[in-house]
């Protein structure tokens, strides 16, 4: 009984430690474009941008976009993952 018990706590520790592993690997994730590195914990989607910072909709960050409150440094768009746009995940001002 002893042996078993100390087996599945060997298990349950081997998948705590690749648990830990992948979650570690999520937060290293990344897109590299042109030479330079994004962290995806810094570049969001409009529709994560919405939901970090509280605003309505999505609608919000285009029309942002299309005025200039967001400077184009701050936008990125990804063309070989369907033009998908992120947008740097800093507070804007209208």
């Amino acid at each position: 009984m002893e042996t078993q018990i100390k087996t599945v706590s060997e298990e349950i520790n081997q998948l705590l430690a690749k648990g830990n592993e992948l979650i570690a690997q999520a937060e290293r994730l990344i897109i590299q474009k042109n030479g330079q590195t994004y962290s995806l914990d810094e570049w969001i989607t409009p529709t994560e941008y919405v939901k970090r910072f509280n605003l309505k909709t999505t609608m919000v960050i285009s029309n942002w976009i299309r005025r200039g409150v967001i400077p184009q440094e701050n936008i990125l768009s990804i063309p070989e993952l369907n033009n998908l746009r992120l947008i740097k995940a800093v507070p804007y001002q209208e």
